[in-house]
């Protein structure tokens, strides 16, 4: 069945900035941790509308990225129906097809699969997920050259493909789930656009 669903997404990670997972080296504190949120603007998956829904995964490596198995959480909106949750499951766990298929695929360990809440904000240059009792991050874009943005694009590893992806820093990073605890801060951010699709 074919789908496709675009939005925008940022993620914070426990890497100094700018991660250098993104460019195929290893993470700066030897492992990544990193909670990824996804805002859904426009979507379908056959015949079920997508649109106005939040995911969020919460991903551990224990080495580099690309040579180790992540452990992974994934967080669907409690608003979504039966039938929005079967969608955004199989989108997002990589049965479906597409680009969350490649990232799905350095998935080792499910650690498990929740129906939330998830409050995605974005506004202007910072952006903010939180989930009650289980994680909260609120990241803001580094100011570059002339007051723009800092950006990279091209970057051989992403969540979004084809899109530049603006530098960010977190000024927090909280997540308790699955018998884990992080707290960090002033670490990597990214946010941009993307776009999904898959059948």
């Amino acid at each position: 069945m074919a789908w496709q669903i675009k939005g925008t997404y940022f993620e914070a990670c426990s890497c100094a900035i700018a991660c250098p997972c993104v460019m195929l080296s290893a993470p700066t504190e030897g492992e990544c941790r990193a909670l990824i949120g996804w805002h859904v603007d426009q979507g379908k998956d056959g015949e079920v509308d997508l649109a106005g829904l939040n995911v969020a995964i919460a991903v551990h490596s224990p080495g580099h990225m690309l040579e180790t198995k992540w452990q992974a959480a994934l967080y669907l909106d409690e608003r979504a129906s039966a039938a929005q949750k079967d969608a955004l499951t199989r989108i997002f766990a990589g049965q479906a097809g597409g680009h969350p298929a490649v990232l799905a695929s350095f998935v080792g360990d499910v650690l498990g699969v929740a129906s939330v809440r998830i409050d995605y904000h974005a506004a202007g240059r910072k952006r903010s997920l939180s989930i009650p009792n289980v994680a909260a991050t609120e990241i803001e874009a580094i100011e570059g050259q002339e007051g723009g943005e800092v950006t990279i694009s091209g970057h051989p590893f992403c969540v979004a493909p084809g899109e530049p992806a603006v530098v960010a820093k977190s000024s927090r990073l909280d997540y308790t789930d699955h018998g884990r605890s992080w707290s960090i801060s002033e670490r990597t951010g990214f946010y941009s656009p993307f776009a999904y699709q898959g059948g």
